[in-house]
């Protein structure tokens, strides 16, 4: 006999949960740390994000996971949440040399920063100090502990074999003397400069390194400056290889070739269209000579697959690499195959712009056009204007602030609202639409909640609006915003923002809908009361009936406590449409769950829940009964009488409904109130020929709650049984009065 085979391992799906939300909290907060500097209100907000997340999933021991290139593990099993696979934080951690990641004990906030600047620093160099592990093992907090490919020993035989490549004084030296635009160069310079042009990787990284200064107030290159930085960086290239080694001359522009081939297309664009210094070595023309058919057609088909068509400025460049047709058709043939396998490529409007793209490539001319020396001034009027960027006036400086992260977003929120809001063109409104929930999305991430419920509210404005145009793409925005991982995240940080950021999410919350009781409900996946608990019950409170289907899977859970959870968000929202979800629940086994549903019915006003109150009152005995009754008598809301009412105008008092008839009528003398008055009223006057001691029994029951009550209403219906009742009726009436006037 075979064993059975067994499935896939797993782990708890708890775990799981935990382990996800400390991954999406991770990827969040270092995203946020790159984006804006550690003392931003949003990198505060992730970091507390990524500190109740790791709170939360070690739960006061250690928790420790291991990182692939396409998951987390915990002892080799893949983590895999309701989103999926945890495939975005494994491959950020991957590149960043992380094997596994501990958090050994209550990790402070000082040590998850330290993390995150340490997670944020370019991975090179983190693997030229000696990898990750090394690194904080130096510096960082011991509540986390880091595992990693040991590389130093790789990095320094590396270096060993190419000692051009060494990041050292020297070479740092030359990086500097090609920003200030140094012409003289000492003589250790000239040598590594001389070492450096024979190997394409030290050449490339000497061009990354003269373009990292040069990028713009929001990350984004300078194109113009960092072309002219690498031109600069390989004219000292080619004037040391002219006048220590000429004979090296083809062989270095070749090196120069490959590593522009490795760069931005648009940047090496740049550097072609800049003309030579007069008097120097013609570098634009040995790299154009330099290019290969392949390395032209790969340039072209790249710079077109990025700005998806062939502009005036790289037909220009191309005439200058390829002046004869021959080649330039031979070259175009290799860029439609190669254009052919990416997505621009595949597109069904491809053939099209490519006939015209070709026939740009192929017969432009601008000489007939433009002048000499206005083709000048436009083609450095990029670094112009970027010269004239850097040097601020000094009347102006105080309005360089409004350029910052902080007031770009700030100016994308209003632009992309008004242009929501301005949008007639029913063909576009949808993409609009998607464009500005996108936006909300990111926002949420970065726990910008003021600016995300501005958005939210014009999408709501919108989405309300029967005459605007993007009423539909508004509504779907909205709903597709609730479910998001960044809005599941904020979600679950309910609890722990501060009250102005809770009442922004709250409005955030109204704004999109019911919707957001998808994201909200996992609130309500944990024992006992929790604060998010307390903020997120009203606001799906006011969804009424609009909530009821969207807590079904809250039903289904098979922790107890969660089931409980959703009887009481079932019964706040006291709608009809939640009776069939509250009915299963009376019929499990624990008794917690089963008074909680009664209670959540006993608050539904409609025949339906008295129902099912009935149905429940009738298949128990004994315990469970008493457990129904006192369920509904446990918090002596009045809102339970007329349920209590239907129980009882639906039930035969001497049949087989005669004790749930007496224990009904003892929970309304219990909860109270005149609500139920005139069902009491009509079963004291039930009258028949057999049953007499059941129908005494329900008389004397009525009577008693009736007395019980006490209210002037109460009183009036025993004085009117008193004298307009049947002779027992008559009788235990009587008593009833003068026994309340005696106790008066």
């Amino acid at each position: 006999m075979t064993a059975p085979e067994r499935g896939p391992a797993t782990i708890a799906p708890d775990l799981a949960r935990r382990i996800g939300a400390v991954a999406r909290a991770l990827v969040a907060a270092g995203r946020s740390w790159s984006l804006y500097p550690p003392e931003h209100p949003a990198v505060r907000s992730s970091v507390d994000r990524l500190a109740a997340a790791v709170r939360d999933a070690a739960a006061g021991h250690a928790l420790s996971f291991a990182v692939s290139p396409d998951s987390l593990l915990v002892e080799a099993v893949p983590v895999t949440t309701r989103e999926g696979p945890t495939t975005e934080a494994a491959a950020w951690l991957h590149h960043r040399d992380i094997l596994q990641l501990s958090f050994l004990s209550d990790v402070p906030a000082s040590a998850l920063q330290q993390l995150l600047a340490l997670l944020a620093r370019d991975p090179e160099e983190v693997r030229r100090a000696g990898g990750p592990a090394r690194v904080w093992a130096g510096h960082g907090h011991t509540s986390i502990a880091i595992e990693q490919i040991d590389y130093s020993s790789v990095l320094l035989d590396r270096d060993a074999e190419r000692p051009a490549r060494k990041k050292d004084d020297l070479w740092r030296a030359i990086v500097r003397a090609v920003l200030d635009r140094r012409k003289a160069l000492d003589e250790a310079m000239q040598r590594r400069l001389l070492e450096i042009s024979g190997d394409v990787g030290a050449i490339g990284e000497l061009a990354h390194d003269v373009m990292t200064p040069h990028h713009g107030a929001d990350g984004s290159p300078m194109l113009t400056t960092q072309a002219a930085a690498v031109a600069a960086a390989y004219r000292h290239l080619a004037s040391i290889v002219e006048v220590m080694a000429p004979d090296r001359r083809a062989d270095v522009m070749q090196n120069l070739a490959s590593a522009a081939a490795t760069m931005d297309p648009r940047i090496v664009i740049e550097m072609l269209r800049a003309p030579d210094e007069t008097g120097g070595v013609r570098v634009r023309e040995g790299l154009a000579g330099a290019f290969d058919d392949m390395k032209v057609a790969s340039l072209l088909a790249t710079t077109m697959a990025i700005e998806g068509q062939a502009s005036a400025r790289l037909a220009e460049v191309f005439g200058t690499i390829a002046p004869d047709e021959s080649r330039r058709r031979r070259v175009l043939s290799l860029a439609k195959d190669l254009l052919g396998e990416t997505a621009f490529g595949r597109t069904d409007q491809f053939g099209t712009m490519w006939a015209s793209m070709e026939e740009l490539l192929l017969t432009y001319n601008e000489r007939p056009f433009v002048g000499v020396e206005y083709k000048v001034g436009l083609d450095s009027i990029g670094a112009r204007a970027e010269q004239m960027a850097r040097e601020v006036a000094p009347e102006l400086a105080g309005l360089v602030h409004t350029l910052d992260h902080e007031n770009v977003r700030r100016l994308s929120v209003i632009l992309l609202i008004d242009l929501l809001r301005l949008e007639r063109d029913p063909r576009r409104a949808p993409e609009v639409a998607r464009d500005v929930g996108a936006l909300a999305e990111d926002l949420l991430l970065a726990g910008d909640y003021g600016a995300a419920l501005d958005v939210t509210t014009a999408l709501a404005e919108q989405a309300g609006n029967p005459k605007s145009v993007t009423q539909q793409g508004c509504r779907t925005a909205l709903d597709a915003l609730a479910d998001t991982v960044a809005f599941r995240e904020a979600a679950e940080l309910f609890g722990d923002m501060e009250d102005a950021a809770a009442s922004q999410f709250t409005q955030a919350c109204r704004n999109i809908g019911p919707a957001s009781v998808e994201g909200l409900r996992v609130l309500f996946t944990r024992d006992g009361e929790t604060a998010g608990m307390r903020r997120a019950r009203p606001v799906i409170g006011e969804f009424g009936a609009r909530a009821v289907t969207r807590l079904a899977p809250l039903v289904k859970s098979q922790d107890w406590y969660v089931q409980r959870n959703a009887a009481e968000l079932l019964g706040g929202l006291g709608a009809p449409e939640g009776v069939p979800l509250l009915q299963p629940l009376l019929r499990g086994s624990d008794g917690r769950v089963m008074q909680a549903a009664v209670q959540a019915l006993s608050n539904i006003d409609d025949p339906a829940a008295a129902r099912a109150i009935h149905t429940v009152l009738r298949a128990a005995t004994g315990d469970h009964r008493m457990a129904v009754v006192s369920a509904l008598v446990k918090e002596r809301d009045p809102r339970a009488v007329p349920v209590l009412g239907r129980i009882l105008a639906e039930s035969d008092p001497i049949g087989a409904d005669h004790p749930i008839v007496l224990e009904t009528l003892g929970a309304i003398g219990q909860v109270g109130g005149d609500q139920a008055i005139p069902e009491v009223s009509a079963l004291m006057r039930r009258r028949g020929w057999f049953g007499r001691r059941k129908l005494r029994a329900v008389k004397q029951a009525s009577v008693a709650v009736l007395r019980q009550i006490g209210t002037p209403a109460a009183q009036r219906a025993l004085a009117d049984a008193a004298g307009t009742g049947d002779r027992v009726l008559k009788k235990l009436a009587r008593e009833a009065l003068s026994g309340s006037a005696a106790h008066g």
